[in-house]
């Protein structure tokens, strides 16, 4: 019978030991990296464990999948007119309602706008294509993407004049600010004789 304090002899050892590691030939245990010369690298180890985990546990994997969305396509319709052509095809890929995305992108540019015949969005002014996607990473930021898991896999919903974000991924939900109105046009009457 082995004692507490001191290590088991070769011979009273049988098989495997308790944690069920190593080989065990003729009695004594032998790991996988004794008797080599060999130096593993941390990043191998690390991709050895990451492949063990993505084995066993395809839903927790390190690797992220990445949304990626393609850039806006902006043209320039006369002289005093910006047209964001695929507008429709980010909404969709976001998962978002046009006129959503629609109200904030004229609130953060300061102009008016709207969906033409063909789903484009017709912005008053000249804006650069930078412009747009700046507003919409910041869009997709508070808007799209969630604050627990980073996933983009989220549904917008409107309660009792609120808007929530509730994540399909970890099922956290959070408020989000409302959109703010941007650009109002002063119409009516001015003071005369000013």
């Amino acid at each position: 019978m082995p004692m507490l304090g001191r290590m088991p002899m070769a011979s009273e050892q049988f098989g495997e030991d308790e944690q069920g590691e190593g080989i065990v030939l003729g009695g004594a245990t032998q790991y996988p990296w004794e008797g080599t010369d060999r130096d593993y690298h941390y990043e191998e180890l690390l991709g050895r464990v990451f492949n063990i985990l993505r084995e066993n546990n395809p839903d927790l994997a390190g690797d992220r999948r990445r949304t990626t969305m393609r850039p806006p396509q902006v043209l320039r319709e006369g002289t005093k007119k910006t047209v964001f052509a695929n507008f429709m095809d980010l909404c969709k890929t976001m998962h978002r309602q046009p006129e959503h995305v629609m109200t904030f992108l004229l609130a953060e540019l300061g102009t008016s706008g709207s969906l033409d015949g063909q789903q484009r969005l017709v912005v008053k002014g000249r804006f650069a294509p930078k412009n747009f996607e700046s507003i919409l990473r910041k869009y997709i930021n508070e808007y799209v993407i969630c604050n627990g898991c980073k996933s983009p896999d989220t549904i917008l919903s409107k309660e009792n004049r609120l808007f929530f974000l509730r994540c399909e991924q970890c099922g956290s939900t959070r408020s989000v600010a409302p959109i703010k109105a941007g650009f109002v046009a002063r119409v009516g009457r001015r003071k005369a004789g000013a």
